[in-house]
């Protein structure tokens, strides 16, 4: 399986975001993509999920289910941890369990590598915010996808969140998945692959 895009570009607001960009991922290969805050790192993600269209230049998934679009192939992690606060962290995870199409697996089984099991009837608006974090990534276990698309995936998570995460992480990619991640810092993941974006202003 490889993801790949060919001479991308992207317009924003009339601004040139990136031009000409090329990058590719295969089966149990993570892509990090770096650089100063408005180079494109989210928008890139973006245009992976099919959130927005480029201006030019295609993406692609090769080796992936051929009666599936890329979008519904990959799990988009945003900034947001789209949960709403009245429901249970059960609740929520199973509205996305739902929405996703998980069927493999109950969805209350993926609270646990995330260490939120013991808080399943808690309301998500009594979560802190790393545990919205976690509970957001429960959503990438409770419905798999081979393409996972993080942005900043660590934030708000502490030492220990951030621990967890990469061994989910690594776990997807020993499984022949893919990650790329737009981030900051370093996310521990050993061979990852860099993009960066822009030069620094």
């Amino acid at each position: 399986m490889r993801l790949s895009g060919r001479d991308l570009a992207c317009l924003r607001g009339g601004r040139e975001v990136f031009v000409g960009l090329n990058f590719s991922a295969d089966s149990g290969e993570a892509l990090l993509v770096t650089g100063h805050n408005g180079a494109g790192k989210t928008t890139l993600l973006r245009l992976i999920a099919g959130l927005l269209e480029p201006a030019q230049g295609e993406i692609e998934l090769v080796g992936g289910a051929p009666d599936a679009s890329l979008p519904e192939q990959a799990h988009y992690l945003g900034h947001r941890d789209a949960l709403k606060p009245a429901l249970t962290v059960l609740e929520n995870l199973q509205f996305w369990y739902a929405f996703l199409g998980g069927r493999d697996a109950p969805a209350a089984s993926a609270l646990d590598p995330v260490g939120l099991a013991g808080l399943a009837g808690l309301p998500a608006g009594y979560l802190s915010a790393g545990q919205r974090r976690r509970l957001s990534v429960a959503r990438l276990l409770a419905a798999p996808r081979p393409v996972w698309l993080l942005d900043e995936p660590t934030a708000a998570l502490d030492t220990a969140g951030q621990q967890r995460l990469l061994g989910l992480m690594q776990a997807h990619l020993a499984g022949g998945g893919i990650i790329v991640a737009a981030t900051h810092g370093p996310l521990g993941l050993a061979g990852a692959k860099e993009l960066r974006l822009g030069t620094a202003p």
